[in-house]
């Protein structure tokens, strides 16, 4: 029943959309972006944050319109940040967590834009790109460890803003292509031709990059650190096509494949296997 119900949603809202691309385009572009960046999970409130946050430092940024929030567990002089993915929070790294402490390293948990305690309405890779450089410029990080489309924010972030502080960066589960996950979307509400062309004008507008053009064949060859990407073959979230496509255009990479994690990747023994590539 509750699949049918979420179909049956799903196919009246895309329905909506339609009609409304024709009636008012601008509008309808408008609300099709917002449900396509505007997480439903992952937030927190001060009165219930989860207990391995409860003893970091918590720290608050700004960055644009953005009031954001990040968790540090104090060691020594080599910084990691940790960036999650859609619909989670800083706290997604408990079980990560003591193997990075072993290394005796300071390590920095960042709550994305609309997510845990930060501000906004509204997820974008630019954003939480931004966010990164902020702390960066704060810690000097050597090394990034990105989860899903926060992985995907990492590769975009020394893209972008070639940080000389890092040396190593760890992709979990990441997608390559905003274009699948804007197909994926589009396939979910059934959405026709002038929706999709509406799209491709929003992002041009707001981000002055198509949606094409966020890929690692873009990222991969602009990325000299090194790198470590691991990808369930079971990925039913993130394809795992997808780090195909980022292995091939990054050169200095290592790829694990997993079978039976799914799209979390929580693994002692891939924990290990990180914890090994961070201290080579």
């Amino acid at each position: 029943m509750k699949k049918l119900k979420y179909f049956l949603l799903t196919k009246s809202i895309g329905l909506y959309l339609n009609i409304l691309s024709y009636v008012k385009p601008k509008k309808a572009a408008h609300l099709a972006y917002r449900l396509f960046s505007e997480p439903r999970d992952g937030r927190l409130s001060k009165d219930s944050i989860p207990d391995v946050l409860k003893d970091a430092e918590l720290n608050t940024f700004s960055y644009q319109d953005y009031q954001f929030n990040t968790y540090t567990w104090p060691g020594n002089d080599n910084v990691i940040v940790l960036v999650h993915g859609w619909e989670s929070n800083a706290s997604r790294w408990e079980r990560m967590l003591p193997y990075l402490k072993d290394s005796k390293s300071t390590i920095v948990a960042i709550d994305g834009p609309a997510h845990g305690l930060t501000s906004g309405l509204e997820f974008n890779v630019p954003v939480y790109a931004g966010f990164i450089n902020v702390v960066v410029e704060t810690f000097n990080p050597t090394i990034l460890i990105g989860h899903s489309i926060g992985g995907a924010a990492c590769m975009y972030y020394q893209h972008k803003y070639q940080s000389k502080s890092l040396q190593k960066m760890v992709i979990l589960g990441a997608p390559s292509d905003l274009r699948v996950l804007l197909r994926n979307y589009i396939r979910l509400l059934n959405l026709n031709s002038r929706i999709i062309k509406l799209l491709d004008a929003y992002f041009l507008e707001k981000f002055s990059f198509a949606p094409d053009d966020f890929s690692a064949t873009v990222f991969g060859p602009t990325l000299a650190v090194s790198g470590f990407i691991a990808h369930d073959i079971e990925d039913s979230i993130v394809a795992f096509e997808e780090s195909q496509k980022i292995i091939n255009h990054w050169k200095n990479v290592r790829f694990t494949e997993t079978r039976g994690l799914g799209h979390s990747l929580h693994d002692d023994k891939l924990y290990r296997d990180i914890y090994q590539f961070l201290m080579d």
